[in-house]
């Protein structure tokens, strides 16, 4: 039988080393999935989900169980892929002002889904496809991005998804609406996308 997350949570608080190793196992392949999607790179994935577990093990004492641990964790993997994200864009505007490109110039660093092994009906349409979302994702702010990344590609409820973002019902159903109508609008001229 499966070690509930509050059992392996107490065993943690015991002492016991183990139990925290339940957890990474458990989450650490959803929480990849989340900062791949919202950085757009493997290494800072992986930075991402080391960092989010350190964080979480140190402050494991102050979970209060209100959310579901899984919840907490997402919370804790977006603030810091997020303060990564804007960290990262201060940096580049203050080493490179000059540099910048103009609006709609891509840099070549585009936000890429994690890769799935398409079948054999996909294969020709499957680079184009990503290409496009890439590039639709990219024109979303970070807050949005990460809302329909959690509703859209890890199922989570808007309740979950206000709690891992810290926003109300409201503010996280207007940035999944928002985040929605700029693909939309992105992606119209393609595949027969109504706006």
């Amino acid at each position: 039988m499966k070690e509930s997350d509050g059992a392996a949570i107490q065993r943690v608080l015991a002492g016991d080393g183990d139990g925290f190793q339940v957890l990474v196992e458990r989450y650490s392949h959803a929480l990849f999935r989340l900062a791949y999607r919202m950085t757009g790179n493997e290494a800072d994935a992986d930075d991402v989900v080391q960092e989010t577990f350190l964080r979480a093990y140190r402050s494991l004492a102050n979970y209060d169980g209100r959310a579901a641990f899984s919840t907490w964790l997402y919370r804790i993997a977006s603030n810091y892929t997020l303060d990564r994200i804007a960290a990262t864009k201060r940096r580049a505007e203050i080493l490179h002002p000059l540099d910048q490109k103009p609006e709609g110039e891509e840099d070549g660093r585009a936000w890429q889904p994690v890769e799935q092994a398409p079948g054999p009906d996909r294969l020709l349409l499957s680079g184009e496809i990503q290409v496009r979302l890439a590039a639709a994702m990219e024109e979303l702010t970070p807050q949005e991005r990460t809302a329909f990344t959690l509703r859209h590609f890890e199922d989570l409820s808007i309740e979950e998804i206000g709690a891992a973002l810290q926003l109300g019902s409201n503010a996280t159903r207007n940035s999944i609406f928002r985040a929605v109508q700029k693909l939309r609008r992105n992606l119209a001229g393609w595949a027969g996308v109504a706006s």
